[in-house]
């Protein structure tokens, strides 16, 4: 296995799980993770959401840790990059709206690198234009947008995730264990115990 580069998109109020948990795991099998914002620089923190599904009609919400940005989005360069990470939350729902965010998913996709998003990520997926004829799981309140993006909404269980060629996506954090090992094998990640 050869060391990745991976870029992840972050955002205030990205899910906490959905940012932290992928980001300790692609480090601790040796890949270089670097986690960006706009407008924010290396060293400074977005807060993040914790979303838990207790029984009610839709997720609850409650306020997360911060994380500490370790790179800027400011100059970067996607093409210096092997992978993207789309964590969910809040954040996806307005970095949609910045056309260098944007850009940079169109990237990824247009080169063929793996891209792995989670939960509201595909609202970023369907921004760029980039899941049409593709097939993209979801927090089930994104399908309608994976939908009229032209992408085939996958129904999976929240603990399912999903793999369309380079791109691997999942409804929500219950489904970490399989979307992280779905990631890793796009990669060409191999852990040997």
């Amino acid at each position: 296995m050869g060391k990745k580069r991976i870029l992840v998109l972050a955002g205030d109020y990205v899910e906490d799980y959905e940012l932290m948990v992928p980001v300790q795991a692609l480090m601790a099998v040796g890949h270089r993770v670097e986690v960006v914002c706009p407008g924010k620089k290396a060293g400074d923190k977005v807060r993040t959401a914790i979303h838990d599904f207790e029984g009610d009609q839709t997720y609850s919400e409650k306020r997360g840790h911060d994380f500490t940005l370790n790179a800027t989005f400011d100059g970067l360069s996607p093409a210096d990059f092997d992978a993207l990470v789309i964590p969910g939350g809040r954040a996806p729902e307005y970095l949609r709206l910045n056309d260098e965010v944007v850009a940079v998913v169109r990237h990824f996709a247009e080169s063929d690198k793996p891209v792995a998003a989670i939960c509201h990520g595909a609202q970023l997926l369907a921004a760029a234009g980039v899941i049409e004829g593709r097939e993209c799981s979801a927090y089930p309140a994104c399908a309608p947008e994976v939908r009229l993006a032209g992408g085939k909404y996958m129904e999976i269980g929240i603990d399912e995730a999903h793999t369309d060629g380079n791109l691997v996506t999942a409804p929500a954090w219950p489904a970490h264990p399989a979307w992280i090992a779905q990631f890793l094998a796009v990669l060409g990640t191999k852990i040997e115990l």
